[in-house]
């Protein structure tokens, strides 16, 4: 279990423990594998979260929220709360977000605007799309989500509640595609949206 602790404030992440984002489970058909960590926090009203990431091709040419960002270079955060679905946070390398609430791949409703624009984004990166570069990459993307942002529950806090999770790096449109995990995940092909293989975490 992945306990995520209360923290005063998000800059209280860079000491956290950092967790490795580092299950390839296609290596057959996808053997690159960058490497990429993510750190969580919280506040009760906020859930942090870090990620580190260093890898060998990057692009971010994806330019709207809600868009098709899991084809750049993008970190991905799944989350359920109960048995009525889950949240899916994909953020590209720029900060781009999509946000959608689902009970299987298809069904998903997606975040509004106001929801989308509560969710803060600060990538070392900065916010300007560009093409796909290649080299020795490494970006660090903070994220800050209210708790307004789990649209589908009516949560005052966090303190004290558990759930279900799984964190990724993907790029479906690089030059070097991968797909990587935080917990393993056993289908046959690329498949992120598969709350059966997510991992517990309790919030401090």
């Amino acid at each position: 279990m992945l306990r995520i602790p209360k923290i005063p404030a998000p800059d209280a992440l860079a000491s956290a423990a950092a967790q490795a984002v580092a299950c390839n489970n296609w290596a057959a058909s996808y053997p690159y594998a960058p490497e990429v960590t993510f750190a969580a926090g919280h506040d009760g009203r906020h859930l942090y979260l870090r990620f580190q990431v260093r890898e060998e091709c990057t692009k971010a040419e994806i330019a709207e929220d809600n868009g098709a960002v899991w084809t750049d270079s993008a970190v991905e955060f799944f989350i359920a709360f109960d048995e009525t679905g889950y949240y899916n946070f994909e953020f590209s390398c720029i900060g781009k977000a999509l946000l959608g609430f689902r009970k299987s791949k298809p069904d998903a409703v997606h975040a509004g605007r106001e929801v989308m624009e509560s969710i803060v984004r600060q990538s070392s990166l900065g916010t300007a799309c560009f093409a796909e570069r290649h080299g020795d990459n490494r970006w660090e993307l903070c994220v800050a989500i209210p708790v307004g942002a789990f649209f589908a529950h009516r949560f005052d806090s966090l303190d004290g509640l558990r759930a279900r999770a799984n964190v990724y790096k993907c790029g479906d449109g690089l030059s070097k595609p991968h797909f990587l995990s935080w917990q393993p995940i056993g289908t046959e092909r690329p498949n992120f949206h598969v709350p059966e293989y997510f991992g517990e975490v309790e919030f401090e």
